[in-house]
């Protein structure tokens, strides 16, 4: 999958967030958009997943048989792990993948029994997801992004709550499911994307 900015901006009523930015992610590279607090990485992330749009330029997004997509349909090819993003509380995380499942696909036909063993989970897996810490929460959210099967992956923030086991997680989930698909890290934290092999800064384009 290949991903083209065109002069890409965003504003907020009459404040520019970035503008023109010109750039390409393909697949089988790992990018990191860093910049401080506010500065606007996740919501040039939330532009790369069609959650948003920009206010200007332009956004190519392409399969790997290089035919191009709609940006309105993009999200069947992506998944995303972020702060912001809502876990169904009232379903256990079992509950939770089954329902995940009926609309993405996981890696390697993976059962959500295999998945929940992978994330250190399996003694929670009936636990209704409201009962869990934040850093279950974020364990949960990297599962969902991590194991569905699409050649797009968004991680924004991904360390968030997360103990010294969890980021070792994180980073053994990246070694292995990370592999071949593009994949787009906006951090501010070295140890989230210190094995991101191109960095795209969001000050670069501040105007």
């Amino acid at each position: 999958m290949t991903i083209s900015l065109e002069k890409i901006g965003k504003r907020y009523n009459y404040d520019w967030i970035f503008r023109e930015i010109d750039f390409i992610f393909e697949s089988g590279q790992r990018y990191a958009i860093l910049g401080p607090n506010g500065s606007g990485k996740s919501t040039l992330l939330q532009i790369l997943s069609g959650g948003l749009n920009a206010s200007e330029g332009n956004i190519i997004y392409q399969g790997k048989d290089g035919m191009r997509l709609m940006a309105d349909g993009v999200f069947h090819h992506l998944s995303l792990a972020a702060p912001y993003l809502e876990l169904v509380e009232e379903f256990s995380f079992l509950e939770l993948l089954r329902f995940h499942a009926q609309f993405k696909p996981f890696v390697e036909n993976m059962r959500p029994e295999d998945i929940i063993r992978a994330v250190g989970l399996e003694s929670s897996a009936h636990k209704l997801i409201r009962l869990y810490s934040s850093g279950m929460k974020q364990r949960a959210k990297l599962a969902q992004a991590f194991f569905s099967d699409t050649p797009l992956l968004l991680l924004d923030e991904p360390c968030t709550n997360l103990d010294e086991a969890g980021v070792d997680l994180y980073h053994t989930l990246l070694k292995r499911y990370g592999a071949g698909r593009l994949v787009i890290v906006s951090s501010n934290d070295p140890q989230e994307y210190k094995t991101c092999e191109i960095l795209l800064n969001i000050t670069d384009y501040k105007h």
